[in-house]
């Protein structure tokens, strides 16, 4: 399954409701799995983002789909890109003129 990085931001509303943000976390690994998305790690950060989601799914669309549901909560906006591993870039690379 594709990997993908989402960087995220906490709003005001995010920022208010800090002390809920581990029950958030959870509440969106929960609705995730629904639609048979797989989180693989969250993180809290320092420096420009407040945290990032590793997360697994099937194609774009279902990725856009979790994410679209997390930024409709309200409390984190999201940028999300598609990462590749080793094996994946190798046969990216193989593609090139």
């Amino acid at each position: 399954m594709p990997t993908f990085i989402t960087n995220i931001k906490f709003t005001d509303q995010g920022s208010k409701n800090v002390k809920d943000t581990c029950k958030r976390a959870d509440a969106f690994k929960a609705a995730a799995k629904k639609i048979e998305v797989k989180v693989r790690d969250i993180y809290w950060t320092l420096g420009p983002v407040d945290g990032v989601i590793v997360f697994e799914a099937a194609d774009e669309e279902t990725a856009t789909a979790a994410m679209l549901h997390l930024a409709s909560q309200g409390n984190v906006t999201t940028q999300t890109a598609r990462a590749y591993k080793a094996a994946e870039m190798q046969q990216i690379l193989g593609k090139l003129p």
